[in-house]
């Protein structure tokens, strides 16, 4: 028997199907090993090392050590035990860098006695996967010492730089090579939105008609004077730039000339400008270009899209026992297609549309240096698979990916489209000054590849016009006779003419889409990172999704302003984009890996690496704050800070510091300096106290600080704490009265003694919320309220109750069903940090913002696949011996 090995179940399914009975297909499930996540998966051998934290040995070469995950281990012993009739095994991964590394861990771990060979192809069809049977080579060393040195790197960078921000923002954050870089641009795009000052400007637009076809013409010029545009004011001010010759209009200005045009007719057609143009196909999908264009498209996440596009490309059951894939290999940088793909393309094209449409193979060069042109862009793996034909086959959404895959591939391989394009001047005399009118409009001339894939935006048709023709106001006699070029009428007629506001708009927030087409520009990630850094940076709440545009909330903009600050070097994206040609350097054998990694962590030639630049710098930091403005009336600087639990705005220093919480569901956006300081102004954002104790005298206040809202009793100044208490958790300080805080600040309460052992029995509210104790056993309340409310009796029958452990706790939301490969039931839980989907295995947190009850097993298994990937998983059991081993 012979073992073929990849990846996941679906794969398997489909490459047995093409497979004689003498080969049995198994699935790794993604990477079998991987360097250790917590302090508990560290083997005790290194834990004491001073680089035991990191598992990559810092003085001995960075040799990193790997484990085989808790969630692994059953894998690998099936394909220990399935390896022991076997006579072969065929590794086939994916031909990439994760692939090849996948299959370099299964040779480390089953350590097989029988011959291995190694295959790779870019689509799962039974021709490919015979001829890659027929030509097996060995795993490819170089790939996997890149794969190994992009990993460890990995590891150095957010493993140094993450406990920064645990220290010096809050805990539980991460800093990434790619994620802090994706995040300052984010926050960057942001700033710059909050400096600009948006202009307000007007000019006339004219609606005219020919019969019932009307077209639209505006004010562009007063007496030759071009009027003002966006790009004539400063963004900073508001003001038209000093360089500008531009003539400004407001409101006033516009309405005059709008009505004053609408007297002034005839008005006289002064230019007609035609050109012919020609628009070509875009190349075929890269995996950016795919995520972006399913974006526009079909409003498709990245993450969707790339979750859709690997089901297609493992395997589809077509009906009748056939199962295929359907497109090439979905993580690429290249644009070329195969020589069979292109003449396949060729004949449908012509067979489909005509001769006309077809004008010989066009080849596409991709553009990036490190593109792997082994490799083809996506492509379907049958370009007479139309999608008519798999209709009843895909789902919705599959079948609307496939279908722009599809069109895309056949487009680019068809002739140009061409237009005619028409711009035509009317001038019409106010008071003897010219007042020039611009129409624009395209007609398509012939359609080319648009027949695959669709006509741009619809453009209005200008009619036939010549210089010197004449335009009345509708219903006037003069719309009837001939121009001065012999035409007849060309029944033109001026409708009306409108003022129109315009306004400058400042730079547009990055959606996902438009965020992976920078990072790919600017040089940084790779094809199968983009989707991870994506959904990283919006686990941590550094981002929140407004609509479709991504906006960093106030821990994103602090984290940021952090490292941009400290370790600007690091977060820098020329310097990230040189990591990255490094890496691929290291790929092509250019490189040393261990070389690269002690410069960046050691650091070379008297210039610093990161571990001493964190050691040096980390004592000088200061917890970020970030500015944001003046108050007006104080003129005292109005700063936003992180505290553990919640975020707030403070003012003022020292004992004269007011603060104020911030909503949670309030973004930058919408934090405008009048709602800061009517946040801060408001009655429990002052130092004013809200009372004071009969008992002691001293006053009452509500304040808010690093850890939330909490009311205190007693001035801060002065030899004595004063004694304070956080409130509940999604309580409004504002609606905090007197004795709700006299009664919060003496706790705990004593219930009583327990008859039995005689010790005391106190209800309070702690970390964890309300609880019931006696002694050291303690039990949670349901509610804050129950603190003041529950009886001795009652804390003695919870106290008497096994405690729950975290699990038991966690309470199910929904059933989904099965897992559609392991046929493992899915649940939606709800736990201590929020809902999350599980499989019994793998744990995966519902997106901050999405609805937990409207969760699909679709999205589930999303989720479930990206936390397999990613090694997110958390250990539910105690500590167990792991064992590990070094490269």
């Amino acid at each position: 028997m012979k073992l073929v090995i990849v990846e996941s179940p679906a794969k398997a399914k489909t490459i047995e199907r093409f497979l004689g009975p003498e080969y049995r297909v198994e699935a790794s499930y993604g990477h079998i090993r991987d360097l250790p996540r917590t302090a508990g998966e560290t083997p005790a051998a290194i834990r004491d090392k001073a680089w035991g934290r990191l598992a990559v040995d810092t003085e001995g070469g960075f040799r990193p050590f790997y484990i085989v995950p808790a969630e692994s281990r059953r894998h690998v012993r099936e394909l220990k035990a399935k390896l022991a009739g076997a006579d072969e095994i065929v590794l086939a991964t994916d031909e990439d860098r994760e692939g090849e590394s996948i299959s370099w861990h299964l040779l480390q771990v089953l350590k097989p006695k029988v011959p291995v060979r190694r295959i790779a192809f870019h689509e799962i069809t039974r021709p490919a996967i015979r001829a890659a049977l027929q030509n097996p080579r060995a795993v490819d060393e170089r790939l996997v010492r890149a794969q190994e040195a992009r990993r460890v790197l990995d590891r150095l960078f957010g493993y140094s730089l993450s406990p920064v921000l645990w220290k010096k923002v809050r805990t539980k954050l991460s800093a990434g090579r790619v994620q802090s870089v994706a995040l300052r641009l984010i926050v960057e795009r942001e700033e710059e939105r909050r400096r600009f000052h948006v202009s307000e400007f007007w000019r006339a637009r004219a609606t005219l008609a020919r019969e019932d076809e009307a077209f639209s013409a505006v004010l562009t010029r007063v007496g030759g004077r071009a009027l003002a545009r966006g790009k004539d004011f400063d963004s900073a001010t508001g003001r038209l730039l000093k360089s500008s010759r531009a003539l400004f209009l407001d409101e006033d200005a516009a309405t005059r000339i709008a009505g004053a045009a609408l007297e002034a007719v005839p008005w006289r057609v002064d230019s007609v400008e035609r050109k012919s143009s020609v628009q070509r196909p875009a190349p075929p999908f890269t995996t950016s270009t795919l995520q972006q264009a399913a974006s526009s498209r079909l409003g498709m996440s990245p993450r969707q899209t790339m979750s859709l596009a690997q089901r297609l490309y493992e395997g589809v059951d077509l009906g009748g026992g056939d199962r295929e894939g359907l497109i090439t290999y979905m993580r690429t940088d290249s644009v070329t297609l195969s020589s069979k793909a292109l003449g396949d393309a060729g004949r449908y094209i012509e067979s489909a549309f005509g001769a006309d449409y077809y004008q010989g193979p066009r080849r596409y060069k991709t553009k990036s240096r490190v593109a792997q042109e082994a490799h083809e862009g996506i492509r379907p793996t049958e370009i007479g698979r139309t999608p008519d034909r798999l209709n009843r086959l895909l789902d919705r959404r599959e079948l609307a990916l496939y279908r722009l895959i599809w069109s895309r591939t056949v487009a680019s391989q068809m002739a140009d489209a061409r237009l005619d394009r028409t711009t035509m001047e009317v001038v019409a005399s106010i008071d003897g000054v010219g007042h020039t009118f611009q129409a624009t409009g395209s007609v398509v001339r012939f359609p080319g590849f648009f027949k695959a894939y669709g006509t741009p935006r619809k453009d209005q048709i200008l009619p036939q016009l010549e210089e010197g023709d004449e335009i009345h106001a509708a219903g006037t006699s003069g719309t009837t006779g001939a121009g001065p070029s012999g035409h007849p009428r060309h029944g033109v007629v001026l409708n009306s003419v409108e003022p129109e506001r315009r306004e400058t708009k400042p730079p547009p927030r990055y959606t996902e889409a438009s965020l992976v087409r920078k990072l790919e520009e600017e040089g940084i990630g790779r094809p199968s990172t983009y989707t991870p850094t994506i959904s990283t940076i919006q686990e941590r709440d550094y981002v929140r999704k407004r609509g479709g545009s991504l906006v960093p909330t106030y821990t994103g903009m602090a984290v940021n302003q952090l490292l941009r600050a400290h370790f600007e070097q690091y977060v820098d994206l020329g310097f990230t984009a040189r990591m990255e040609d490094a890496l691929d350097d290291i790929a092509r054998g250019e490189v040393e890996s261990e070389s690269f990694l002690r410069d960046f962590y050691n650091g070379r030639g008297g210039k610093p690496g990161l571990a001493r630049q964190i050691e040096e710098t980390l004592p000088g930091i200061q917890y970020p704050a970030v500015t944001a403005g003046t108050d007006p009336d104080t003129g005292e600087n109005i700063r936003i800070r992180i505290g553990r639990n919640s975020v707030y705005a403070e003012r003022g220093r020292g004992e004269r510091v007011t603060r104020a919480t911030i909503p949670d569901e309030m973004l930058i956006d919408e934090l405008t300096l009048d709602k800061l300081t009517e946040l801060l102004n408001s009655p429990r954002g002052t130092e004013e106290p809200i009372g004071s104790d009969a008992a002691t005298g001293l006053p009452v206040f509500v304040r808010t600080g690093r850890y939330g809202p909490y009311v205190q009793l007693g001035h801060t100044k002065g030899r004595d704490k004063p004694r304070w208490v956080g409130l509940p958790k999604g309580m409004d300080p504002s609606e905090v009265t007197l004795d709700y805080a006299l009664r919060l600040l003496s706790l705990p309460r004593t219930l009583g003694q327990d008859p039995g052992s005689g010790e005391p029995v106190k209800a309070g509210f702690g970390r964890y919320g309300p609880y019931v104790q006696r002694g050291r056993e303690y039990r949670n309340l349901e509610s804050a309220d129950r603190i003041f409310t529950v009886t001795l009796d009652e804390a003695l029958t919870l106290l008497a109750q096994e405690k729950r452990s975290a699990r038991a706790t966690r309470s199910v939301l929904r059933e989904l069903g099965p897992h559609p490969e392991s046929g493992d039931g899915i649940r939606v839980l709800k736990g201590r940090y929020g809902p999350y989907v599980t499989d019994g295995t793998t744990n995966a947190s519902i997106p901050r913002g999405a609805d937990p009850a409207a969760t699909t097993i679709e999205q589930a298994v999303e989720l479930l696949a990206e936390a397999a990937r990613r090694k997110k998983t958390r250990r539910t059991g105690g500590r167990r011996k792991t064992s590990g081993a070094r490269r």
